[in-house]
């Protein structure tokens, strides 16, 4: 295949490289010496990045050095604060597709400001300037909206609430928090999710004692898959809300969870946003 190629010029193999994927023109750049600079060009990567690039720059909190556009394609692989640092955006190093986390301070939490019941508070190993944490509450109310024109068509992506579990935390896993997602207020799907890992022995224990009251307060959420939260890269956890798919035409999608049914007091929740990535 290389033999073919550098018989071309190499503006047409640029072409024909930016019609492949980011990792198959690192390969190339590390296998074939005489086709780096061809498969190095802006040709080439600026097809990898978005089409919207202007628009994505201008929203960005700090602005982006770069020296080629292979530079800013793994700059923005990272991710970017956008939109006065409330959101941020990155693309994934496979397939270029979009990635956005809305902060806590994007999503729409009710009674966040109100400092009796949440906190907003700084957190080091957060990518925003605040998170917010659950002081006390007893219907706990989380909800985010993003427009699809923001991220990559034709794609199924994933939506997850990013989260820490204090170590006093209480009241969060009664019953199952009910998650769903929507697009234009139409085809709501809807599930089920605990918010804090499963620990066997609290389990067992509350088996023993609370086993008949859990059964007939979880009677009151819609049925699901009760899922669990997962660990991240980045040191915090992650709750699956659901997942949609991204067409060709605009549309609202709205991502939310749930508990408001149990009336129980709960505590010790820290969000740090919801995050909505490709899922192939």
């Amino acid at each position: 295949m290389a033999i073919r190629l550098n018989m071309l010029p190499e503006d047409c193999i640029s072409t024909v490289l930016s019609l492949t994927s980011p990792p198959d023109a690192c390969r190339i750049m590390l296998t074939s010496s005489s086709l780096r600079s061809a498969a190095d060009s802006d040709t080439v990567w600026n097809r990898f990045l978005p089409s919207d690039l202007p628009h994505l720059l201008s929203r960005t909190h700090t602005q982006l050095s770069f020296c080629s556009k292979k530079d800013l394609f793994f700059q923005l692989c990272d991710y970017v604060l956008v939109d006065g640092g409330i959101k941020s955006f990155s693309l994934n190093k496979v397939s270029g597709k979009k990635s956005y986390v809305l902060s806590s301070r994007a999503l729409s939490i009710a009674l966040s400001n109100e400092p009796n019941h949440w906190m907003w508070t700084a957190h080091s190993t957060s990518r925003f300037a605040e998170v917010i944490e659950l002081k006390t509450i007893s219907n706990l109310e989380i909800e985010g909206t993003i427009d699809t024109q923001d991220l990559s068509p034709n794609t199924t992506y994933g939506a997850y609430l990013i989260i820490k579990v204090s170590d006093q935390a209480f009241g969060l896993d009664s019953i199952p928090s009910e998650t769903s997602i929507s697009k234009d207020e139409s085809s709501v799907i809807t599930n089920t999710a605990f918010l804090c890992p499963l620990d066997e022995q609290k389990q067992q224990l509350e088996s023993l004692f609370f086993m008949n009251r859990r059964r007939m307060m979880e009677k009151r959420v819609v049925e699901g898959d009760a899922r669990r939260p997962s660990k991240r890269g980045d040191g915090w956890m992650e709750v699956e809300l659901g997942e949609f798919i991204v067409g060709d035409k605009s549309e609202m999608v709205k991502m939310s969870l749930m508990e408001v049914k149990g009336h129980q007091l709960k505590g010790g929740l820290i969000i740090e946003g919801i995050e909505m990535r490709p899922k192939c």
